[in-house]
């Protein structure tokens, strides 16, 4: 299927609170495989005014999975064997800037990958490719997201760099000023390397990170604690859940190949020769370099 055949198919990776949304149809839970493992849990099917949407709960629903054992290849994989074309990622963090209050929202543009103990690519021995991630954000969904937040007096900012943690752990102080002192924006635990396997899978992908607190660098707000963090966290579903409505139909409006170039990320990206590569690490490619290996979907 060419890309201007291929219908938008909005991915929604985020907390159980998410996809509980009014006005969704057409909805129902489906268990799909991938060659690269078990994702975080099924996959919900539904509608919003017309856009087909999919949710996956990135822990699980009942939050069961911690950051560090979340299989992000496989919960990339799912997505785009189900047609995912963009992914719009909700991420509870913590603030390492007095101006980002808990309550406030960050249309992230970069990320720092401080992450050590998980599978960072589909690619590997047997077929080996480099992809370009200087921008980790598609800045259409960007757009997207900020129009959005403006309509609905979302205290949204446009902008910021996410530090991604190993976890499960919250930071020591001297961690949280380092990475305060590198001039980051927010940290969490679970955008990376999720945002490089969408690029590898040619999904348009963007982050929306909610600040639930300061992390432990803030002299009143020195001990990050879950009890204090899940108070926000709800409020801050609420939140989200008006952001995706709102920002459904800007997304579902677009059509063809991504303006930013998403959908051609692997273009040059593949260095393996044709008759080096492995057949079964080719295999399990299909769904995420289908296009450029000459699988058809």
């Amino acid at each position: 299927m060419s890309d201007a055949q291929r219908p938008t198919v909005l991915g929604i990776i985020g907390g159980s609170g998410i996809y509980d949304i009014p006005g969704l149809h057409d909805v129902r839970w489906e268990r799909v495989h991938s060659p690269f493992g078990t994702a975080s849990d099924e996959l919900m099917h539904a509608e919003l005014e017309g856009q087909r949407l999919v949710f996956l709960p990135r822990h699980g629903r009942g939050h069961r999975r911690p950051p560090t054992e979340l299989n992000y290849r496989a919960n990339i994989d799912v997505m785009k064997r189900c047609g995912v074309t963009q992914i719009l990622s909700l991420s509870a963090v913590g603030s390492l800037k007095e101006e980002l209050p808990p309550g406030r929202f960050v249309i992230v543009d970069q990320f720092i990958d401080r992450t050590f103990a998980r599978e960072k690519s589909f690619f590997g021995t047997g077929c080996v490719a480099h992809v370009s991630v200087a921008d980790p954000v598609c800045r259409r969904l960007g757009d997207a997201l900020q129009a959005a937040a403006s309509e609905q007096g979302i205290d949204a900012v446009r902008g910021g760099t996410y530090l991604v943690m190993e976890g499960p752990q919250f930071s020591t102080r001297a961690e949280s000023n380092l990475y305060r002192s590198w001039g980051c924006d927010v940290i969490g635990m679970t955008n990376m390397p999720e945002a490089k396997l969408a690029r590898e899978a040619e999904i348009c992908y963007a982050t929306v990170a909610m600040v639930t607190d300061y992390d432990c660098w803030h002299p009143d707000h020195d001990h990050v604690t879950v009890e204090a963090v899940v108070k926000v966290l709800l409020g801050n579903a609420d939140t989200a859940r008006s952001l995706v409505r709102a920002v459904v139909p800007k997304l579902g409006a677009h059509s063809g190949p991504c303006s930013a170039g998403c959908h051609h990320a692997l273009d040059n990206a593949i260095i393996t020769p044709p008759e080096m590569r492995d057949p079964e690490t080719m295999a399990r490619l299909d769904a995420v370099a289908g296009r450029v290996l000459g699988y058809r979907r």
